[in-house]
């Protein structure tokens, strides 16, 4: 039997027998991918009493068996005619078949996470999303640094940590005493009963360091985190409304964020997003409305391993465009030594990312205005990394409480002004575009 990775090029071949007339015929076709990877055909219900196109779609369904076995359906079982056919692709996620405009991939996922549905940028406050594919580069570190010098600098910032299942952000911006009773997780919880405003008022902490502006924080967990890993299986939970409206878990995370957004009127939203591919960085990543999103890199194949598969699933789910934009690589953890030559290395290496999966390709002697590539060099470019620089003091987040009490602001600049200048020009950039 054919392998799960094999499944989409195998029916790109199958459909290829049918291009043209025959396929045309079928108008959208839907290859529905369920729980077990098995294969559907999802059609329109005006198809069903249409013979030419019927004899069609059982011929498909026989080729997916032949090639498939155990993974597709019996013939009589293989097709389902929908009267609402739009309503299929927006139950699960769903990308347009390599090669043919008119079949898109359903995938059924365990997850309600999903990485190809970008949702529009914030018109609010810009968000800022801090995501790594590996955890320990010091990105919870970065963003609390960062919160600190534009709240120096005057701006109310607001901070979530939304690293659920590695919570701890909080503690670097927060003495013990200034913990609030309730977190981010107690309030997804609540709110699958209606009660999330019970907590609401109670889960938000301003920090001591605040100068000319404001740090608002609401942590993963209160500072008695009770049963958390009770609570913690139960937030990605979808809630049922009372007006019937299904919504996923990121929806009412989306929700809390305009609530908090709402209550604090913050200049700027700093989140702290789980590492890796699952589904809580998906939602931090693609449902919140990010307006940029850092990708924390080491030069090493792991990093670049990982940023491809994502990057690569975006290609395939045709949402390149959409998301492209907002992102930018930052050199975590940059070494104090031979620190040129370590930028140049992770630069190339970001940058042959991005030439294979993001920018547009240009044709020798070809000039143009309208593709979005960029060289090598350019500073402007996504791939070209904001350093952030090594330095013993910020290697632990759980000492950076006790480094911010004395911090200096020319020892920031020198370790984090590339990260801190770009987050400042994202806020500019946003506050111009409005």
């Amino acid at each position: 039997m054919n392998t799960f990775d094999q499944i989409l090029p195998i029916v790109g071949i199958i459909l290829a027998k049918y291009r043209g007339a025959p396929l045309e015929a079928l108008g959208e076709v839907l290859l529905n991918r369920d729980l077990n990877s098995r294969l559907r055909l999802i059609v329109s219900d005006s198809l069903r009493d249409n013979t030419t196109a019927v004899e069609t779609l059982e011929n498909i369904a026989s080729d997916l068996l032949n090639n498939f076995g155990n993974r597709a359906y019996p013939i009589n079982r293989a097709i389902l005619f929908e009267s609402d056919i739009n309503k299929a692709k927006d139950e699960a996620p769903c990308f347009p078949l390599e090669g043919f405009d008119q079949v898109f991939v359903v995938d059924r996922l365990a997850a309600e996470g999903n990485w190809a549905s970008i949702e529009p940028e914030s018109l609010g406050a810009p968000r800022i999303v801090f995501f790594s594919i590996k955890g320990g580069v010091g990105r919870s570190s970065a963003l609390a640094t960062v919160a600190w010098s534009l709240a120096q600098a005057g701006n109310r910032v607001l901070v979530l940590d939304l690293d659920l299942e590695s919570p701890g952000l909080s503690t670097s911006l927060l003495s013990s005493g200034k913990q609030p009773t309730y977190g981010i997780t107690d309030w997804l919880v609540e709110d699958l009963v209606d009660n999330g405003d019970t907590v609401l008022d109670s889960m938000i902490a301003s920090s001591d360091f605040s100068h000319d502006g404001e740090i608002y924080i609401v942590p993963a967990h209160g500072v008695e985190p009770g049963e958390y890993v009770s609570k913690l299986g139960r937030v990605w939970m979808p809630k049922q409304r009372q007006d019937g409206r299904h919504e996923n878990w990121s929806q009412r995370l989306q929700r809390l964020i305009s609530t908090l957004e709402n209550r604090v009127k913050p200049d700027i939203i700093l989140i702290d997003s789980r590492a890796g591919i699952d589904e809580v960085a998906s939602s931090c990543v693609t449902d919140l409305g990010a307006n940029l999103v850092l990708l924390f890199a080491i030069d090493g194949t792991q990093t670049w391993s990982g940023y491809r598969i994502l990057f690569d699933y975006w290609r395939r789910a045709n949402v390149v465009r959409t998301i492209r934009e907002r992102l930018q690589i930052v050199s975590a953890l940059t070494p104090d030594t031979e620190q040129m030559t370590y930028l140049e290395r992770l630069r190339d290496s970001a940058y042959d990312l991005f030439l294979d999966m993001q920018y547009d390709e240009i044709p020798p002697g070809e000039l143009t205005d309208r593709s979005w590539s960029f060289e090598s060099s350019d500073t402007a470019a996504p791939h070209y990394p904001w350093a952030v620089r090594w330095h013993r003091s910020f290697s632990g987040i759980y000492s950076l409480h006790g480094r911010l009490t004395e911090i200096d602001t020319d020892t920031v600049r020198a370790l984090f002004g590339p990260l801190i200048d770009g987050v400042v020009q994202t806020i500019q950039l946003e506050k111009t575009n409005v």
